[in-house]
């Protein structure tokens, strides 16, 4: 049993040299290469893709194209246009009346001192009546006056008398000088017919009325019957939170948007900053000064106010939240580049805020951004990636 043993393992042997021989003979097989696909973009990668003219996604895209502007120095505020105060008038009339004739409409422009309305005033009529009646016994006590005088001088009267006459004029020229400046006071010189003219104090445009003709008109209304103002130069005014208040100065340029007009700005400057705190809404009132010379901003009208830094060097692209779209750390936009090709590219977002951010890298001035359809076009992205 062993000698079987014994001649066995060298045959063994022979036959597993033999067998590994054969295999290192036996020709390599050919690699097969893998198939060829369109790699997904690495995390801040830009991507191109692009969307057949028939496709239906197209029809869901607005694409806008954007502008760069100051960076503010933080998120706009809500506000309003106003009336720049310093520039206009609200009238009443100075006396009890009823209206008999009104010459402006509203949005008529007018200059100082041009007639607005006319009144049929008993008031007036009553001060025109004291100032004759005042005029009339100043006159009086005058020559009483002078004729005393020459009776003392003649030692004919006392000099009691005199004094007496002097003391009557004196208060004749008090009285008479009362009444004239009544109607000095409402500009009723020469006339005695107790009409009275409503003027234009400052020159500007007619912004409100509320004079018909036959209405009784009286100085303590609540209302004004008119609202002048020069509408080339208006206020916006914002109630800002106390913590960015505390970084403003007057003279900070400011940008201002309305609804009226979305995508155009306006620019300003801070005029006044309140000195106290609402104590409801904790907030600080900011009046900016505008100037309007198309007279497109009217008063009441709803704004965003932007507070850009001091020396406005600092520029940014403001871009609706609907165009951005957030993948891991990253942030992108989707721009045009031409029909039916987009990009889709990582952008850096400087500030952000609840309707609107503002994107100070990867995006440049007049390129088309899709504004809606974003996160249509970002799936779409997937796809062509996949």
């Amino acid at each position: 049993m062993m000698k079987t043993r014994t001649l066995l393992a060298p045959l063994a042997l022979a036959l597993l040299a033999a067998g590994l021989g054969w295999y290192a003979m036996r020709p390599a097989a050919k690699a097969v290469p893998p198939a060829r696909t369109q790699a997904a973009p690495r995390a801040g990668q830009d991507q191109l893709f692009s969307l057949p003219d028939a496709s239906t996604q197209l029809s869901f895209l607005r694409i806008v194209q954007v502008g760069a502007q100051a960076l503010p120095v933080a998120e706009p505020v809500a506000g309003r246009i106003a009336y720049d105060e310093n520039l206009t008038s609200r009238i009443a009339s100075p006396v009890q009346g009823r209206v008999t004739a009104q010459r402006v409409e509203v949005g008529d422009s007018v200059r100082a001192g041009q007639l607005l309305a006319e009144l049929d005033s008993p008031d007036l009529a009553g001060a025109q009546a004291d100032e004759r009646k005042a005029a009339a016994d100043e006159e009086r006590k005058r020559l009483a006056l002078a004729r005393t005088r020459m009776l003392v001088d003649a030692d004919v009267l006392a000099r009691k008398d005199f004094e007496n006459a002097q003391a009557d004029y004196r208060q004749a020229d008090a009285e008479a000088r009362r009444a004239r400046q009544r109607i000095g006071n409402l500009h009723a010189h020469g006339k005695v017919d107790g009409r009275f003219g409503l003027r234009a104090p400052i020159a500007g445009v007619v912004a409100d009325r509320q004079l018909n003709i036959g209405q009784e008109v009286r100085p303590d209304q609540a209302n004004p019957l008119l609202v002048i103002s020069d509408l080339r130069h208006v206020w916006a005014i914002a109630d800002v939170p106390e913590g960015v208040a505390a970084g403003l100065r007057p003279g900070q340029p400011v940008l201002v948007e309305t609804e009226a007009f979305p995508g155009r700005t306006f620019r300003g400057r801070i005029g006044r900053i309140g000195v106290a705190l609402d104590p409801v809404t904790r907030r600080v009132q900011v009046r900016c000064e505008l100037d309007n010379p198309d007279g497109r901003l009217r008063p009441d009208m709803f704004a965003r106010i932007a507070f850009v830094a001091a020396d406005g060097k600092a520029e940014a692209v403001p871009v609706p939240n609907t165009a951005l779209v957030t993948e891991g750390l990253y942030t992108y936009v989707f721009v045009e580049r031409g029909h039916g090709s987009f990009e889709k590219r990582r952008v850096r977002v400087a500030l952000g805020g609840a309707a609107r951010s503002y994107v100070d890298a990867g995006l440049h001035s007049n390129e088309l951004v899709v504004t809606e359809g974003a996160l249509l076009l970002n799936a779409e992205a997937s796809n062509h990636a996949g």
